[in-house]
């Protein structure tokens, strides 16, 4: 090997170093060059009301922090306006997102803070009114904006709120059948228990059905006291007290049914569809 052919190749090494080097170094100033023309771009389109360039411009200068520099007033600024713009613009979850960044960036004030509580508030209140109108999937739907439509926990207030939906369904379902069943006392304490409006408006049509049935077994039983009472029969209106007492203890119907008929020295007697309480 010839000393020429060697010296090229022992400076082959060094040669490329100084390349990557300066490669490096270029690229590390043109960061930095960048960085010094951010904040004077950022303050330019905050006050041109340019809030996408300044939320481009405040996303490069979040990146570049590590070069030590520092977010500006116009950082917070721009992603304040921009957030308020969304929420007007009913864009919610967007707007809850960026006033998020906001309020966990150097540039977040208390006042940003207690504005994203404020936020979350009013969708939560948006979100229960539709559930209270009926409109469960709306509800849902709001809730998932700021992610509290369902939780593995299911401590969210979507998950409530199915909870509920669910409950007040069954109780109509069951006030319905035991109404088929003519098992009026039983029904009437499922419909007892619905406590959402919308489900308590669909439910008035068994709710008259039930209230009717019991009105005539009451009206049986006065035309029964005209002519004399029957025997071995407890009145309604005292066994009637006596379910509605229990029932309000946190009895059930059936077993509430029982024991006032207990109570009143009779015992319980199945004549066919109807269920009598007979001394």
């Amino acid at each position: 090997m010839s000393p020429a052919l060697g010296l090229r190749r022992h400076r082959l090494p060094r040669f490329w170093l100084g390349l990557t080097l300066g490669l490096v170094a270029s690229g590390v100033g043109a960061a930095y060059w960048w960085e010094q023309q951010l904040p004077q771009r950022l303050e330019q389109a905050a006050r041109g009301g340019d809030l996408e360039a300044c939320l481009r411009y405040s996303e490069q200068l979040e990146a570049l922090r590590w070069l030590g520099g520092q977010a500006p007033a116009e950082q917070g600024n721009c992603r304040r306006r921009k957030a308020a713009q969304l929420w007007q613009q009913q864009q919610w979850s967007p707007a809850l997102q960026l006033q998020l960044q906001l309020v966990n960036s150097q540039a977040g004030q208390a006042a940003d803070r207690q504005q994203l509580v404020v936020w979350q508030q009013s969708l939560q209140q948006k979100a229960l009114s539709r559930f209270q109108e009926g409109d469960l999937p709306g509800a849902l739907a709001l809730l998932a904006e700021m992610g509290d439509d369902q939780r593995s926990d299911g401590n969210s207030l979507g998950d409530k709120l199915r909870e509920n939906w669910t409950r007040n369904r069954l109780q109509f379902e069951r006030a319905k059948r035991l109404g088929d069943q003519q098992r009026w006392w039983e029904a009437l304490d499922a419909l007892t228990r619905i406590d959402h409006p919308w489900w308590k408006t669909h439910s008035r049509d068994v709710q008259a059905k039930v209230t009717q049935s019991i009105e005539s077994l009451k009206g049986q039983e006065r035309e029964r006291d005209a002519h004399g009472q029957l025997p071995h029969t407890v009145p309604d209106s005292q066994l009637d007290a006596q379910v509605r007492q229990r029932i309000a203890s946190g009895m059930d119907e059936w077993s509430a049914f029982q024991a006032a008929c207990r109570a009143l020295g009779g015992r319980v007697v199945e004549a066919g569809p109807e269920t009598a309480c007979k001394r």
